[in-house]
């Protein structure tokens, strides 16, 4: 594709021959371990992000989150704009420091192998590349921005989701850097991510002196699960997998307690109150045919990123972007994962997700890069932020 760069700032257009100082600032990063229950690396490089970021905000800190044993990074810059975007990442990994997944390795020219490359200090690399280029345009000071990246998204979120939900509200549009398919394709919408623990207390006795006494409580619960498998054929989009199950002791005791647990992924906010609702149904009818107790507890920590016109018209905005860029053409598809993308669709904002550059084997030793799309996707990125300080680019 012939690239149109006349209608590209210089700053943005420059960014393609940078390529070295960037890839030598992503392997750094990954090289150093920050696993999401690595409190001494995470602490190493919530400082190191504070460095980098905080040269171009206004105001950049470390915020405790959680139980305070990790920080996220908030940095931003023009908060008093009209036009205010939200940028977001994570800077945790699935690969804590005892995992022997610890080092960069370049398989080819354009092939970076390494914990964390795609997933996401890929991302987060981009993002300052992004910015940093973008401060450089004309009409920069039109946008203000912010920036949270978390240190717990890989075990959920839970510490920053407040902060992700209170920057949402401040915002009109969110822009999230996991990474893009390998395809390079982005995500403009979400499953939602439910966890249900189903505890089943039945009445233990003796097998064979007093069976008639007990109520099993694993056949119970195997009922139970046994008649949720059905819930993808009642409501299109659901899923459901069991993840864990346990039960019992002595095999001559009539067991009286089991659990099992849940994963439910679900399209719609609307869904998730029917897979509440169906789990407590089943749970009751079960109750009735066993004499055990089931008890349903959980929810959905991540609600669903649906698809909605604003989001159809940011698509459409990154689509012709990339061609005045001369990039190789991009989908938008649905996501069955969470992402703190999730999080900040849930508190009213509309966003796009997938912006990082392009990779695959998330959360695996084999995870890698493709190392020409680290600075395509911070041009494209800078080049969207300059639409929106245009006017190119609506906002809310």
């Amino acid at each position: 594709m012939t690239p149109r760069l006349s209608s590209v700032p210089s700053a943005i257009v420059q960014l393609a021959g940078q390529s070295e100082v960037w890839h030598e600032l992503l392997v750094a990063w990954c090289d150093l371990n920050s696993g999401s229950n690595n409190f001494d690396g995470l602490a190493r490089m919530a400082l190191v992000l504070q460095d980098a970021f905080g040269p171009l905000a206004d105001h950049c800190e470390l915020v405790p989150v959680g139980d305070g044993r990790r920080r996220a990074v908030i940095a931003r810059r023009r908060p008093a704009a009209a036009r205010q975007i939200l940028l977001s990442g994570h800077y945790d990994t699935v690969y804590g420091s005892d995992h022997p997944f610890q080092q960069c390795a370049q398989l080819d020219a354009v092939t970076l192998r390494g914990p964390g490359v795609a997933d996401m200090k890929g991302g987060l690399v981009a993002l300052l590349a992004a910015l940093k280029a973008f401060e450089a345009t004309p009409s920069s000071a039109n946008v203000g921005w912010e920036v949270v990246i978390g240190p717990d998204e890989e075990i959920g979120s839970g510490g920053t989701r407040p902060l992700l939900e209170a920057a949402a509200r401040r915002c009109q549009v969110g822009l999230v850097f996991e990474p893009a398919r390998e395809n390079g394709d982005i995500v403009g919408s979400r499953k939602a991510v439910g966890r249900f623990r189903i505890s089943s207390h039945g009445q233990a006795a003796h097998v064979a002196n007093a069976r008639e006494e007990g109520r099993n409580a694993i056949v119970a619960l195997t009922d139970f699960l046994v008649a949720i498998r059905a819930l993808p054929a009642e409501r299109s989009g659901v899923l459901v997998n069991l993840g864990r199950i346990e039960g019992g002791g002595a095999t001559n005791v009539v067991p009286d307690h089991a659990e099992a647990v849940l994963d439910v992924r679900v399209d719609r906010k609307a869904d998730t109150t029917w897979v509440s609702e169906r789990l407590e149904s089943i749970a009751e009818s079960i109750r009735g045919l066993t004499g055990c107790r089931l008890v349903v507890a959980g929810d959905f920590p991540r609600p669903p990123m649906e698809a909605s016109p604003v989001t159809d018209h940011l698509f459409t905005a990154w689509q012709h972007a990339a061609h005045e860029l001369g990039l190789a053409p991009f989908s938008k598809i649905h996501s069955g994962g969470g992402s703190d993308a999730n999080l900040i669709a849930a508190a009213g904002t509309p966003c796009l997700d997938g912006l990082g550059p392009v990779g695959g084997r998330l959360h695996s030793v084999d995870e890698f890069v493709h190392l020409p799309s680290l600075l395509e996707r911070a041009q494209l990125t800078a080049l969207c932020l300059h639409h929106f300080a245009t006017g190119k680019i609506g906002v809310r």
